[in-house]
């Protein structure tokens, strides 16, 4: 099992060589803890830059300190305003890049529009444009943490390094979780099923799938570029050319496959957002026995009401990593905890600054996960 760094490595986690700057882009002084970590962690002082928004909204960055023939790492955690936090670190890479910067490596911990990364009826895939942007703007290498779906590592022309949160979490499950060899991994949809899986078969445990809740609207959509028309129109379609309907899907009763009476119920996704699929699963692990329910997941967005709501609900405790800073829906919700990952991220930094393989942070990851 893969899920702390061994001592050595702790003790080489300071030894970086020269020419290494650090620099945080965030305006916003909450999301910049993650960054604080990263640092100390190093043993470097963040680099001296201002971003800052002027009173006609236009954001602006300046850089404090010379990044000619430096490897710069710009660690941009995500805050509320999505598209803020995104020119800011389109402005400061280009910014870099314009200083003579040696390489300019995004640590990008949640990638933004993640979800909107296949083709939606006429939509567009974000994830893809966001991605051309970043390269275009002068980004050479990005290091983020479990993206909401793998395929988008091939948005990008420069390296990518997915990064898991996985070590972290089944550490948690295994030290904060007295009993949890009485547990059992949830998927709330067939489609998270191969992460609870992965985590079911490193902790020697069984596997629950929820079948039949109503799908998000991720999932529930349909691409209509190759359908028919809604109206048949005699001009467009031949008379004799009858092309086959696809018979409506039906969504069934929920259905619990898996036996979860009296065990914990831990169910794991990649990102919680919007909770009403979470609170309508716990309910359901709550209706088939389960004594207690935990959620775990890389990313906490946690939007809108989703404190209040998890803190009414009949889930004991919901654990998020620190990709995202959620410091305020804590103080609304103790059930929400955190797992710290910088760890991982400062050693990704160390290795890429001095020139090492990538491939101890990716020992026993298979495809599924």
């Amino acid at each position: 099992m893969f899920c702390v760094a061994p001592p050595e490595l702790e003790t080489k986690i300071n030894i970086t060589k020269g020419g290494l700057v650090l620099f945080s882009a965030n305006s916003n002084s909450s999301c910049m803890e993650l960054s604080k970590k990263i640092a100390e962690r190093l043993g470097v002082e963040m680099g001296k830059v201002q971003v800052y928004q002027e009173p006609n909204r236009e954001t602006r960055v300046q850089i404090q300190e010379s990044v000619r023939g430096k490897d710069v790492f710009i660690i941009q955690t995500i805050s509320k305003d999505v598209n803020t936090t995104i020119m800011e670190l389109l402005i400061m890479v280009y910014a870099c890049k314009t200083s003579c910067a040696k390489s300019i490596i995004g640590v990008i911990p949640y990638f933004p529009y993640s979800k909107q990364c296949k083709m939606r009826k006429r939509g567009s895939i974000v994830s893809k444009l966001l991605a051309s942007m970043m390269c275009k703007a002068g980004l050479t290498h990005l290091i983020t943490m479990d993206l909401h779906q793998k395929e988008i590592q091939g948005f990008f022309n420069i390296p990518v390094d997915n990064l898991r949160a996985s070590p972290f979490l089944l550490q948690y499950i295994q030290e904060e979780i007295p009993d949890y060899r009485n547990a059992v991994i949830v998927a709330k949809s067939p489609a998270s099923a191969k992460r609870a899986q992965s985590f079911a078969e490193r902790l020697r445990l069984g596997i629950a799938v929820i079948h039949g809740e109503a799908q998000d609207a991720e999932s529930d959509l349909v691409d209509d570029r190759h359908s028919p028309p809604m109206v048949r129109s005699v001009a467009a379609i031949h008379p004799s050319l009858e092309i086959p309907m696809l018979i409506p899907k039906e969504k069934p009763p929920i259905t619990v496959v898996g036996d979860v009476g009296g065990r914990i119920a831990i169910i794991v996704d990649d990102i919680i957002d919007d909770v009403d699929s979470f609170l309508a699963a716990a309910e359901t692990l709550k209706e088939r026995g389960a004594y207690k329910i935990f959620v775990m997941a890389t990313h906490g967005l946690l939007s809108s009401d989703a404190p209040r709501l998890i803190e009414e609900s009949a889930i004991d405790e919901v654990v998020v990593t620190n990709t995202i800073p959620h410091e305020i829906q804590k103080l609304q919700c103790p059930k929400i905890k955190t797992v710290d990952i910088s760890m991982i991220l400062s050693e990704a930094i160390r290795r890429i600054h001095n020139g090492e393989s990538m491939s101890y942070l990716f020992r026993n990851i298979g495809l599924d996960d």
